[in-house]
């Protein structure tokens, strides 16, 4: 490894320093600050993986090392979530918290994280002169999509019979690893790289393989170690201005704990990598859809409850209208294109909820979400048959143009 690059890596991991010792000792201080320095340590992780991300590249598929860096920058919601389902074991009062930061953390990734790659992504490219209305998405995506629109479909199993079994985790868990392997399989190209990650090319392989993977885990440790202080400063700056406990369960936390991947991809979208950018927190869905889901009753029967979580009627709409989201965002990147219109619409309907928080309503964004999904898909597929038909008419038009030559002839 070059020096500019081993020392541009070590000098960014000094700037996590102050976050964790902070943790280890067990410093406290003001909220606020409290959150700025943890939050700080996040930025530091979310820089760390990118580059990490874009090194493994060069010796695996980009769809893995993609789904690698999702997976590492979520692990802070996985925390916290499995906490609370395991603490619902013991006291059922805290199957309520664990659905909703469920839910919460799964609308944040589509309503704030999509968009806000779009944004970004449109943004770095108008300041560079170049008129970008959307971010085009690789047709590698249309993997992602399959096992998205498979874990939405059978989802819809959960919320019909309002519970959450050993089952389900079974078969959601299941998914989630042939995801992985069906990724790692993926076909590899030369990747982009920067002039940070360039260094990485001077490695031998096997060396290559310890460096990549130990910013893998030196990112991982610090998002481990920054995650639950960030979260609890958050709770309690809300607690601080007498915010409800269940709004902080469902959207204070999932913000700190989705703060590393969000990160992660406006970085990237940032870098004008918009595939990347959508890729990572389309990867993040899925597992989040899968394997999140699926690990919930795994920690609640370890923490001495039934093979089920129950969910009642708020949890119930919760999912439905979860459910509703992601069928939206299927339906929008579903032609591989984000457009910033989509992007608009997408943060609009999420942004809605809060204006209207009754459990009525939400039955309603829920109903509004799959029209627009359907009409969506509906235009998306005429144009893919309209578009499929001109090219075979244009090629028989070819054909039958090369055939009239050739008798002229």
């Amino acid at each position: 490894m070059c020096r500019k690059t081993f020392v541009r890596i070590t000098s960014v991991v000094l700037l996590a320093v102050p976050s964790v010792v902070f943790k280890i000792f067990n410093l406290h201080t003001d909220p606020i600050i409290s959150a700025v320095i943890f939050g700080f340590g996040i930025v530091v992780a979310a820089v760390l993986l990118t580059w990490a991300a874009e090194a493994a590249q060069i010796d695996i598929s980009a769809s893995f090392a993609i789904a690698i860096l999702a997976l590492i920058a979520v692990l802070p919601e996985y925390a916290v979530d499995i906490y609370l389902a395991f603490k619902a074991g013991s006291h059922p009062e805290y199957v309520h918290y664990a659905a909703a930061n469920m839910t919460g953390s799964n609308r944040l990734l589509i309503g704030v994280g999509w968009t806000a790659v779009v944004f970004a992504f449109v943004l770095s490219k108008r300041l560079k002169g170049k008129k970008v209305v959307e971010v085009k998405l690789e047709p590698k995506a249309k993997l992602e999509l399959a096992f998205l629109g498979i874990a939405s479909v059978y989802c819809v199993f959960i919320i019909f019979l309002h519970r959450i079994s050993i089952i389900d985790s079974i078969v959601l868990i299941i998914l989630f690893f042939i995801y992985m392997i069906v990724v790692s399989s993926g076909e590899q190209h030369e990747p982009h790289l920067r002039e940070t990650t360039k260094g990485f090319l001077s490695l031998t392989k096997s060396q290559r393989f310890v460096a990549v993977n130990g910013l893998f885990v030196t990112a991982g440790v610090i998002v481990y170690l920054c995650a639950q202080p960030f979260a609890e400063s958050m709770i309690e700056i809300g607690t601080k201005f007498n915010i409800d406990k269940f709004l902080l369960v469902q959207w204070v936390a999932p913000t700190a704990t989705e703060a590393p991947e969000l990160l992660v991809a406006v970085i990237f979208a940032w870098r004008a990598q918009g595939e990347q950018a959508i890729g990572t927190l389309l990867s993040s869905k899925i597992n989040q859809w899968t394997l999140l889901i699926g690990s919930l009753p795994v920690a609640y029967i370890l923490g001495g409850g039934g093979h089920s979580l129950m969910l009642d009627a708020r949890q119930s709409e919760e999912f439905l209208l979860t459910l509703a989201q992601t069928l939206l965002g299927f339906a929008i990147i579903l032609n591989l294109k984000f457009h910033i219109r989509d992007a608009v619409i997408l943060f609009s309907l999420f942004f809605i909820q809060f204006l209207f928080p009754g459990m009525q309503m939400r039955i309603y964004i829920s109903i509004l979400y799959f029209i627009i999904s359907g009409v969506v898909i509906i235009m998306r597929l005429k144009f893919s048959n309209r578009f499929s038909t001109k090219k075979i008419s244009s090629r028989n038009c070819f054909d039958l143009n090369f055939q009239t030559i050739l008798i002229k002839k």
